[in-house]
């Protein structure tokens, strides 16, 4: 199986780990990852704030260099490029706008191409692969953590429930684990404030985390960079702002199927987390 792969900004910088973990695990299973040639960022989170042409123009050059490349469907692990590529279609159905940003790139954009994130690539082409390679269950009680760009809006992305998605805690069980249910799931972590308001982004991921720890959940299971960066890197902020210390680690989907099917630590990135991953 072959399929484009936009890794994104977050992915070769800050979250190295995921990119290795999704990489490791597609190896795994078989499935190609051909890299967008001369990808750019796509805007995320700024851009679509400031300025409607900019925010069109840095995914639909990445999605016009895809469809260039020949690629008909592109797996976008991160969630909030994920979101951006999707409302860029979505907003380029509009021939005006089309047009318009055809004009700034200097180059054409049909909107043929499939976006999906990397739930829905695992689902599609890996579930009954992961099921049968499985050589050590992941047996652990975990707090699946969906955050806001998976799922919302709805209308556009139509990826899973909106208030209780259930991809992720599938994929879980397929490897052995207990993916509980708890009531915040799909709350919003603080986004991109991590650096300008980290008192709120403490406050916020706080809230997540205790209430996953109250629950029993032995780690956090992610989707998304952001996520994971602002409930793993702000720990200390966050125990601070709870007056509670809180130690359960945060980890990618993509690590957690990683380990169930035997890849190493080192492979999936697991060394290179702030709070110590021991599972």
């Amino acid at each position: 199986m072959k399929i484009g792969y936009y890794p994104g900004c977050s992915l070769t910088g800050s979250s190295r780990e995921y990119n290795e973990s999704v990489v490791a695990l597609a190896k795994a299973l078989e499935i190609e990852l051909v890299e967008i040639k001369d990808w750019n960022c796509c805007g995320a989170t700024a851009a679509h704030v400031m300025n409607e042409e900019l925010s069109l123009s840095l995914p639909a050059r990445i999605m016009a260099i895809a469809e260039e490349q020949g690629l008909t469907e592109v797996v976008v692990p991160c969630a909030a490029c994920y979101n951006r590529l999707k409302m860029t279609q979505h907003e380029l159905e509009d021939d005006g706008k089309r047009g318009r940003v055809a004009e700034i790139l200097k180059m054409p954009y049909h909107g043929s191409l499939k976006i999906i994130n990397v739930l829905q690539m695992l689902e599609t082409y890996g579930a009954e692969n992961i099921k049968a390679r499985v050589i050590s269950p992941f047996a652990h009680k975990v707090a699946c953590y969906y955050g806001c760009l998976l799922v919302r809006p709805h209308s556009i992305l139509q990826f899973d429930r909106v208030e209780d998605p259930q991809s992720m805690d599938s994929l879980i069980r397929v490897i052995g684990g207990n993916s509980m249910d708890w009531a915040f799931k799909t709350e919003c972590c603080g986004a991109g404030f991590s650096v300008s308001r980290t008192d709120l982004v403490a406050k916020l991921s706080g809230n997540i985390l205790k209430d996953a720890s109250d629950r029993g959940a032995e780690a956090l299971i992610v989707a998304c960079p952001m996520c994971q960066s602002n409930l793993d890197m702000r720990r200390g902020a966050i125990n601070k702002t709870l007056a509670q210390p809180i130690d359960i680690p945060v980890i990618y989907i993509t690590q957690a199927i990683g380990l169930a099917l035997g890849i190493g630590a080192n492979e999936l990135g697991l060394k290179r987390h702030f709070v110590n991953v021991e599972l």
